[in-house]
């Protein structure tokens, strides 16, 4: 569709020559954008729609890209991107060799940091703050922090850092009161008080040397540009607090933020949202949160956290029916996990679920507080594997690796949702030490997995189909695309079958049966072989003697890029014609 003002924006110095009205024209243009192409696309709608004025003030006022700018989380940067030379690639948004859904250094100099992740912008403007400083340039740095995230421990160190500086840093701190789910904590009530504060009355960020200044209303395009002129003036590290509605602009969305934070396709005009193509399946994240209401009600020591990712992670029925015992601790990942160290101490059993990928962010606390201490902590991790159009950031490609070498550990890959469930039934009742289980995002395979629970071997290799020379071993739920896989071969007789299950500790004796029966074994994995499980599977042969060769599909040493996680299998060699080609190549040698 052909919009007027949008169209004559190549660059942000084409906002400078526009007067007020284009401005406030352009501001809507922006959100008929945003909406048409994420309606048809998907991708994250309300964050990005709330900041639109905020976007058009901040490129208006400040010298972008020689002024350096940062979006924390990036998910709010689609409008930026839009008026950053990039509109015409605008509706590949998320796609494969299209625009990344969040700010990307190599995609644009206006994308000064890449933020996939929450909580990052506050030290990299501050470096960068430093680093300029140090070269003696003159230029401005701004961080816009939103959905939550300065409520993370990494943002408050670097509060403690910024406040002892004379760093040439502006905060624009944009509350919402979101993050995906509703913001939580002290720091949220202290948000919704500060304008009742006495004018004289020293707020948090006064207290830290931080100049404080708002709230304002970050709707209000002429008080933004107003306020941010009188900041530019300015020097020093300050904050400039706006207050904004996620969804802006789309009724539905204002409605229905939790929804509409990244609500897949809908109709653009109605906001409507389209139903799955999926049916008669249920998503991984539905079979933990389900099942766990089951156990909660069975055993009263089991205690649910997550660092801000209760809808995502299937928690939000189980919060509702008991919020005594399911914790939404906001981003702080590092926290998540050392509170639930605290609990398991006491005797209680806290199960700690969180996103592979938010996993990283506290291995410390994973090592030190847990694993040393050798605690009875259950992680169970979401959005193992690929995840699709959220990129590089968010695949959850590397906690095989960076699990199974901490001592202590017990690392599960149920290959579907009734070994998950079951894994869960028995890890609650017969395990000690910390366990994690992994699973990926997205729909399983089984229609009817509801069964009664069952108390299963979970350490076991379990064998799925015989065969005479080739053994393939499948972890966690690539068992599925083997199994797709065999039929495929001109004599599916040939190929063995196994499920790993269980990643630390290996099953070594069933793994030593198949090092004497199989010349060649196969494994396959949605995470990095680097350290990965076939590497496992190769230690073990090498420890025990065996020349077996082991070969591993899984994800090669480089970022894998978005896409749709059945094209990204496809260029991997990891769906079910990969691997029937590599099996093909193998049994003609």
């Amino acid at each position: 569709m052909f919009r007027r003002f949008l169209s004559s924006v190549q660059s942000p110095s084409d906002l400078r020559s526009m007067i007020f009205e284009e401005l406030l024209s352009l501001t809507d243009e922006i959100r008929e954008e945003i909406i048409e192409v994420v309606a048809k696309r998907e991708g994250h709608l309300g964050a990005s729609l709330g900041v639109v004025e905020l976007t058009v003030a901040l490129h208006y006022v400040f010298n972008t890209p020689h002024d350096r700018l940062i979006w924390d989380v990036g998910h709010q940067a689609y409008g930026h991107k839009m008026i950053t030379g990039r509109r015409k690639d605008f509706a590949s948004l998320r796609q494969l060799n299209g625009l990344s859904g969040f700010p990307k250094q190599d995609e644009s100099p206006y994308d000064n940091f890449g933020t996939g992740h929450s909580s990052t912008s506050l030290s990299a403007i501050l470096g960068m703050a430093l680093a300029s400083a140090q070269k003696g340039e003159d230029r401005q740095h701004i961080a816009v922090i939103g959905d939550a995230s300065i409520a993370s421990g990494m943002a408050f160190e670097a509060l403690n850092h910024l406040g002892t500086t004379q760093a040439n840093v502006l905060i624009i701190l944009n509350d919402n009161s979101m993050g995906i789910d509703p913001s939580v904590g002290a720091l949220k009530h202290f948000f919704q008080s500060v304008d009742r504060m006495h004018p004289d009355e020293k707020n948090i960020f006064d207290l830290l040397n931080i100049a404080y200044s708002g709230p304002f209303d970050g709707h209000n395009l002429a008080q933004l540009i107003s306020a941010m002129e009188k900041q530019k003036r300015r020097t020093g590290p300050r904050i400039l607090h706006i207050r904004t509605t996620k969804g802006k602009g789309l009724a539905e969305a204002e409605k229905n933020q939790i929804q509409f934070h990244a609500p897949g396709k809908f109709d653009p005009l109605t906001g409507k949202l389209n139903k799955p193509l999926v049916e008669g399946k249920t998503k991984f994240q539905t079979v933990v949160g389900k099942t766990l209401e089951d156990l909660f009600a069975q055993n009263n020591k089991l205690i649910a956290i997550t660092p801000a990712m209760p809808t995502g992670s299937g928690l939000t029925q189980l919060m509702q029916k008991y919020p005594d015992r399911c914790l939404d601790v906001g981003i702080a990942e590092q926290h998540a996990i050392t509170l639930a160290a605290g609990m398991a101490t006491e005797g209680l059993l806290p199960l700690c679920v969180i996103y592979s990928t938010f996993l990283q962010r506290a291995y410390d606390q994973l090592i030190h507080d847990v694993a040393l201490q050798n605690l009875h902590v259950i992680f169970c991790i979401d959005r193992a594997g690929l995840v699709g159009h959220d990129g590089p950031t968010h695949h959850g490609v590397f906690d095989i690796p960076f699990l199974r070498t901490i001592p202590n550990i017990t690392l599960l890959a149920p290959r579907d949702e009734i070994q998950l469930r079951n894994s869960l039934f028995t890890l609650q009742k017969n395990m000690n030490g910390p366990v994690a289980i992994r699973y990926p995002r997205g729909y399983g395979i089984n229609k009817e997995w509801e069964v009664p629970f069952e108390t299963i071997d979970i350490g076991r290799l379990t064998p799925l189909k015989e065969g005479k020379r080739i053994a393939v071993i499948s972890v966690g739920t690539t068992a599925e695309d083997v199994r797709q896989a065999l039929p495929l071969l001109s004599d599916p007789t040939e190929v063995a079958h196994f499920d790993l299950g269980c990643v630390k500790p290996l099953d070594t004796k069933s793994l030593i049966v198949l090092f004497k029966q199989f010349d060649c074994i196969v494994t396959t994995e949605d995470g990095a072989i680097a350290g990965g499980a076939g590497a496992a599977i190769m230690e073990c042969a090498h420890q025990h003697g065996f020349s077996n060769r082991v070969i591993s599909l899984g994800i090669p040493d480089n970022f894998v890029s978005q896409g749709a996680v059945e094209i990204l299998k496809e260029k991997l060699g990891i769906d079910a014609q990969g691997i029937a080609n590599t099996l093909t190549t193998l049994l003609s040698n």
